[in-house]
């Protein structure tokens, strides 16, 4: 049975999305493949109207979405230090959140350290481990640029893993 997840590192001006495939029998759900389909980034630009830049995430998700036919989502949760960047994300966030419920996908949500243990085994991993930890699990012989579209494969797999 073959399953897509779309992982989602969500930002205003950097959206990551990553996407894998998984592959199991029926007879035994242990024997899982997982395959790397896509990654990338939605940029918008800073200088462009806040208008203008949800509506390109709303555009571009919603194209992804139709190209990529994901069963499910995964979303990294919030969690900043600086206010303006968290009401900024937010923002971008409720876009995502409203392109899903469009689409009638389900999702997950994962704090960073949820990633980071699904991931490594320890929730205070360095961003570095997490990175060679999604080349590892899917296989590659390098790390996925840039960091976001490596973080939204990171969100991924924590799904594949939690699910």
């Amino acid at each position: 049975m073959e399953k897509r997840i779309l992982g989602l590192d969500p930002g205003l001006a950097t959206l990551g999305f990553g996407t894998i495939i998984c592959n199991s029998s029926q007879a035994q759900q242990r024997d899982t493949t997982v395959d790397m389909l896509d990654f990338g980034v939605i940029s918008t630009a800073a200088d462009t109207e806040m208008g203008h830049r949800l509506r390109t995430l709303y555009e571009d998700l919603h194209t992804l979405i139709e190209d990529l036919q994901p069963d499910l989502v995964a979303i990294e949760k919030l969690f900043f230090y600086r206010m303006g960047n968290t009401i900024l994300v937010a923002q971008a966030r409720g876009v995502i959140m409203l392109v899903l419920a469009q689409h009638n996908l389900p999702y997950l949500e994962f704090t960073p350290a949820q990633i980071k243990q699904a991931l490594t085994g320890y929730g205070n991993a360095e961003k570095c481990e997490v990175q060679q930890a999604v080349a590892r699990e899917l296989n590659l012989n390098y790390i996925p640029r840039p960091d976001d579209a490596a973080d939204a494969l990171a969100v991924a797999l924590t799904a594949l893993f939690q699910y």
